[in-house]
Order: structure tokens, then sequence, then C-alpha cells
């Protein structure tokens, strides 16, 4: 940052007042924040908290030292030998105008300030400011410490320093600025925020959808592709090969039709299907449509992926499929000539590290993922582990013995080194196509009972489908590695 940013001072501490105030103080900068709510303290510790929970897994990098959060006693103590100023008040110009005069007198004045303003018009906004050139709209949205976008909006007056200025600060703290072009109400993203909300409305108004099932058809639907691409870009891949021009000429006249209660939409004129047209094109740069279509893919597994560890929405749907698809015969088939077949699995392009090769953890999942396997065969259900059974691991060995690249197709085998009613020594190898054994896994599984924390025997049906297996399985030849220490040297 060419200049500075060690303190903000923020007007207004509200939920978006006091989201920027978590995501500059978790940046490491300090804070002055000015709000006449007295109750703004408590409810700053509460926001903090929620944001500091959330940083824990936002990133792996190292966060710098917490910024201090300081409560200034008026409007001139919050800009006064601050870096920077967010307005945050209440949705009221006169206020915002009120306000603003009375901070940009006693600011520093060269002090940028910046508005959190869901929709007013920045020339208005500024307009009773001591120098006026230095006031740019920084639209955030909810939770600002967590979303990154931020709309960068000047009015009649603002210099283009400021807006520099403006997108370097927002960038520091983590965001992605979005410069607009044009001055205008509600902005971008709220416009189209505001037109979807007045459709909703409708479709409830005219008993076409409840409330719950609109917000289905957004998060099942359409709004897991517009998280990561947008619009456009989405109906440039439904355009298949021809692009966005195939895509137009096939739904563009769809926009006459009543599919809406908003049939105000602009003529799509060769000028204007031109215009799409190139900035489609431009917006995907080299890439073709099987590259879209593969970073589309991955995407929303990503986002399914995610939501999946949290049980909800499209996650939900994918954790359900999943159990399906165990209950369809996806348990591996027991075998007693040899090691059990427990899964496969084609490497993902997100498992490969700074080498190109398979990440270390990856191996240590895969084995996990095909004992669980296992453990699913002998009869390790839902309804188990419901009546407080399960299994923990207590002790785990990985060894790394060649390498696996995106696309390689690997077979975990698992072997039972040995069982008894309260533990299952499990051994796993992972297997490319080439035969190669890229790693090999041991683990120690106890028997728990949930309730009392400890050690307990497994229920009768489950070690007797243990049992045939891990007695033919200790006349198999012993795995070469197992019960090796870290470090030791092969047996020459």
């Amino acid at each position: 940052m060419t200049t500075p940013l060690r303190t903000v001072g923020l007007l207004g501490g509200g939920v978006i007042g006091g989201g920027w105030a978590a995501r500059f103080a978790l940046s490491g900068i300090d804070v002055k924040l000015y709000d006449v709510d007295p109750e703004a303290p408590r409810k700053m510790n509460e926001i903090m908290t929620n944001a500091r929970r959330a940083y824990s897994k936002l990133t792996l990098a190292p966060l710098p030292k917490e910024g201090t959060i300081t409560f200034a006693t008026s409007v001139e103590d919050a800009v006064t030998g601050v870096d920077f100023v967010q307005e945050s008040l209440p949705e009221r110009l006169e206020l915002k105008q009120k306000v603003l005069a009375q901070a940009s007198k006693a600011a520093a004045p060269d002090t940028v300030f910046g508005s959190s303003t869901s929709g007013l018009l920045p020339t208005e906004i500024q307009r009773d400011m001591v120098n006026p050139e230095r006031f740019v709209v920084g639209h955030p949205f909810n939770p600002v410490y967590l979303m990154p976008l931020v709309e960068i909006c000047g009015g009649d007056r603002t210099s283009q320093a400021t807006k520099d200025r403006a997108r370097e600060v927002y960038t520091y703290i983590g965001m992605q600025p979005l410069m607009l072009q044009k001055e205008i109400d509600g902005f971008i993203a709220d416009r189209l925020m505001e037109a979807l909300w007045r459709e909703a409305l409708w479709l409830v108004n005219d008993g076409v959808a409840t409330a719950e099932e609109i917000d289905d058809a957004m998060r099942f639907g359409p709004g897991l592709r517009w998280s990561f691409m947008g619009t456009f870009l989405i109906y440039r891949i439904a355009g298949g090969e021809p692009g966005m021009r195939h895509f137009m000429a096939q739904f563009g006249p769809a926009l006459k039709w009543p599919w809406t209660k908003f049939m105000n939409v602009p003529e799509l004129t060769d000028e204007l299907l031109d215009t799409i047209c190139a900035q489609s094109d431009a917006q995907a740069g080299t890439a073709t449509i099987r590259e879209l279509e593969a970073l589309r893919d991955d995407c929303l597994v990503a986002v399914m992926q995610g939501l999946r560890g949290h049980d909800y929405g499209a996650g939900r749907t994918l954790a359900n499929f999943e159990k399906a698809l165990f209950g369809r015969g996806a348990t591996p088939k027991l075998t007693t000539d040899g090691p059990v077949m427990a899964m496969e699995r084609v490497i993902p392009a997100d498992w490969t590290d700074y080498n190109g090769h398979t990440n270390d953890s990856r191996y240590s999942q895969l084995s996990s993922e095909a004992s669980d396997c296992f453990f699913r065969s002998i009869g390790f259900t839902d309804a188990y582990l419901a009546s407080g059974r399960t299994f923990y691991t207590v002790e785990s060995h990985i060894r790394f013995l060649d390498q696996t690249h995106q696309g390689d197709k690997v077979k975990v085998m698992v072997t039972v080194a040995s069982y008894d009613d309260k533990r299952i020594h499990l051994w796993t190898e992972i297997v490319r196509e080439d035969g190669v054994v890229a790693a090999t896994g041991e683990h120690l599984f106890l028997h728990v009972d949930t309730k009392t924390g400890k050690t307990s025997p497994m229920g009768a049906d489950m070690l007797a489908a243990l049992k045939p297996i891990g007695d033919a399985h200790a006349k198999l030849p012993k795995p070469v590695g197992i019960g090796r220490r870290v470090g030791e040297k092969p047996a020459s």
C-alpha cells in the first residue's frame, strides 16, 4: 500500500458498520467507532465473536495482530488522526449529508471518505462536505467481514485519486472492488437483487409459490452457478460452442414473453447484440467452451462439497444421495482370498500440490474413506451409530511410496491385520492402475460406547461379519512394511 493504513474512523456501528469494524480489525487495523447506540459495545463484541470464528476457518494464512476497536465520543473524535473513514449511517440522505459535512471539517483535508449507502447517489451525499472530491461510495454486502464485493462509485466531484485510494484500501483488507462506470441509483448488485426481489414478491402475491419454495428455487438452482460465474458467463456456456450469440438467438425472443412482471426490456438491436457478444468474448478470453464447462463443474462440486460439511442446502442433497448410493450396493464386496477392494477414485485437480503430485493429506483421506467403506460392509450403518456405538481412530501411519497425479485412477485395498471384539487393525494400499502401490496406511480403531466414551464390545452381528474376513486375512502373507516405525529402513 502506497499510503499507510493504520487507523480507520467508522461512523455508525450497526450491522454494516460493525461488519466493517470486524474486517478492518481482523486485518490488523485499529478502529475508532462512533455510534449513538448505548448498546453498541455489546453488539460489537458479539459481531467480533462471530467474525473471529469465521476467519479461523476462512484462511490458513497467519492473520496479523488484531487491531483495536475503541469507541469515539463524537463524530469529530472518530475522524481525527485516521487514515480512512467509512460511513455506515441509516439510509437517510439528510442525515448522511449533515454528519459528513461535520466530519469533513474535523478530518485531515486529504482523508478519503467512503459511504456504505445501498443506493443513494454519491453526488447528493457529498454536497455539503469540505473537500467533496475525497468522497466515494464503497457499498459492501452483509456480512461485511466475509463478503468480498464492494461497489465503488464516485459523484460529480469525486476525484480519480479518491477512487484509486478507496480501491487500494478495500483491496488491502481482502475485498473485491467493482468500479462503476456511471453514477446510478442502487448501483449494480442491489439493482439486480431488487429485480429478483420484486419478482419474488409477485410470485407470493399471486399464490404461485411460498417464500421457502422461492428460496429453494434459487439455492438449489441458479444461485449455485451465480456464486462463481455470474449471469453472462453462465449463459455463454448455455450457448454451446457458438457462444453468447447462439444463446441470444435461442432465448432472446423469450424477453417478449410474459415470464416476468417486468416486461420493459431493451430492444435486442444489432448494436446491443454486438456489444454483449464482444463483452462476452472478452470475459471468456481464450477459454474454450469445454474448458469453461470443466471450470463450472469443478466450482459446483467445490460449493456442494463445502455445503455438505454443514449438512445444508445442496450439500444436504448431496449427502443424502451419497447415503442412497451406499444403500444401493456401493459398499465393498467382502473377500476372503485376498485384500478387500474398498473403493476406487480418480484423483481430482484440486488434490494436487505445488509439485503437481497428490497432496500428502489426500492419501490419509483415501485410507480413511476406504476404512469407512470397509466398516459399512460389516454393518456400521446409520442405525448402528445412532445406537450409541462407533469406531474411533487411535493411531495412523501413512507411507508415501510413489506419486499419483490429476486424472490417475486408484483403488484402495483393505486388509484386516488383526482384530478382537473391541479393536480392528487395518492395512490399506493405494494402488494405481499400473499396479504400483503409491502409498500404504496402517490404522488402529477402537470400538467405543459414545455414551461413556470408553471401549466396548462390537455388536454380535458386526463381529460375526468381521470374523471370517479377519480369520482369512490372518493367513495371508504379512504386508511389507506393516508395523514399521517412522524412519525405519526396509530390510535388505
